[in-house]
């Protein structure tokens, strides 16, 4: 039996994430089964559970394929010399956020939304989407500290606080986009400068 390459084991299972997302997004995630997974992957039940236990591991499967460019969206962020503002940085991950959802498979913000609300009552999905959350928020934190040290923020705030400031407002922008359809990045940071304005 031939050996299965590396390059071809990442081929395959992202062939099976790329077909649970089109699954989800077209169905939602309550409808969507392992068998239509299965069906729309063109592999059999075999290879597809080679790869996946259950759906809440494609679920995490797809969250990580979502989130995986966030790292360097936000090294890039504070690699900058200019002085970082946190209303700048939200900025920058939001157009990222828009950038994903853009991507050829469809847009993935449907999945995390659905995500959102399948986490309260599903603890897999609930551990997966904390796990995950709490990395994008730690990296708001970062933005926090950098700012203070540039002196754009307030030298008493604390950073956590301002970490989950920022990082709650993204939810409200991934919905009014999916539901509403008329905020876009530089939107949504013009009026929360206007509302920060003394």
């Amino acid at each position: 039996m031939p050996k299965v390459t590396e390059e071809h084991r990442l081929a395959r299972r992202a062939q099976i994430v790329a077909a649970a997302r089109t699954c989800v997004i077209g169905e939602g995630f309550h409808k969507t089964t392992m068998a239509d997974v299965i069906r729309e992957s063109g592999l059999s039940a075999g290879a597809v559970y080679g790869y996946f236990k259950s759906k809440e591991e494609i679920v995490a499967a797809i969250a990580d394929d979502a989130l995986s460019t966030v790292d360097e969206v936000f090294q890039n962020i504070l690699a900058t010399e200019e002085p970082l503002t946190p209303l700048r940085a939200l900025e920058t991950a939001l157009d990222h956020v828009v950038e994903v959802a853009g991507r050829p498979g469809g847009d993935v913000t449907r999945v995390g939304v659905q995500a959102w609300a399948e986490a309260l009552h599903n603890p897999a999905i609930l551990t997966t989407a904390c796990g995950k959350y709490t990395q994008l928020r730690d990296r708001f934190e970062e933005v926090a500290r950098r700012a203070q040290a540039d002196g754009t923020i307030d030298a008493d705030a604390d950073p956590r606080h301002v970490a989950q400031v920022l990082f709650g407002l993204i939810p409200g922008f991934v919905l009014q986009r999916l539901i509403i359809g008329d905020v876009t990045p530089a939107t949504y940071t013009a009026g929360l400068r206007a509302l920060l304005r003394p």
